[in-house]
């Protein structure tokens, strides 16, 4: 990013902060559950589930969708855009995480709109617009390489799901800094899968990430709206 200078560094460190007015503190997709279920119940339990979530479904589908519909926005395809986005939201197992990516998608998008973005308007032509689609157009228009943005959205996820889990675990703040070390060494292997990977073998397969999901939509006592 040097080569560049700074100001798409600071655009992406913005676009990735936990102070982002989107709502994602609200949202554990899922590990809620997890820890309802007794399989998140301390450090190395939280950071395996986080860990294979990230691995198994934010490498393999939404790290290659993102990629995907920056392309998109960068070759002003509409098209290609909408039925990436499409492809997302139908993409979500419960009403509980299609709720999250539209609610989140639909502020960013007003965000964008707000501070007057390029570009932002294209994202009014998408029935729904996701957050993973909002986050793209926005990485484009500030100029951020695709890989950067990756990295960032990974990464922005991860710390939001260690967060969760220091909330419904619980676990203590130097045990979420441990996990936010140990996924960090992790982040640069998953986004390079996750850029080698074609169309036929991307996949979003966590069966039991579904389930307990849906289980969160009546669990009885809950601090997060996923």
């Amino acid at each position: 990013m040097s080569e560049r200078g700074a100001l798409p560094l600071a655009r992406l460190l913005q676009l990735a902060s936990p102070v982002l007015p989107v709502g994602a503190f609200s949202y554990s997709q899922g590990l809620e559950s997890a820890v309802e279920a007794g399989l998140v119940r301390d450090r190395a339990t939280a950071e395996r589930w986080i860990g294979d979530v990230a691995a198994f479904s934010l490498a393999r589908w939404e790290l290659p969708v993102l990629a995907r519909l920056m392309t998109a926005w960068r070759d002003n395809d509409a098209a290609h855009a909408a039925a990436w986005n499409a492809r997302f939201v139908a993409s979500r197992e419960s009403a509980e995480l299609r709720a999250e990516t539209v609610q989140m998608g639909y502020s960013l998008t007003s965000l964008l709109r707000q501070l007057e973005v390029e570009g932002h308007a294209a994202l009014d032509t998408l029935e729904e617009p996701a957050f993973p689609a909002a986050f793209a157009l926005a990485a484009h228009a500030w100029s951020i390489e695709p890989r950067d943005a990756m990295t960032a959205y990974l990464w922005s996820w991860i710390e939001n799901a260690a967060m969760a889990a220091v909330k419904c675990v619980p676990l203590g703040q130097t045990d979420a800094q441990r996990m936010l070390l140990s996924m960090g060494a992790r982040i640069d292997a998953l986004v390079t899968e996750a850029l080698g990977l074609d169309d036929g073998v991307m996949s979003n397969g966590l069966q039991n990430l579904a389930l307990l999901s849906a289980r969160h939509e009546t669990q009885y006592s809950r601090l997060f709206r996923s």
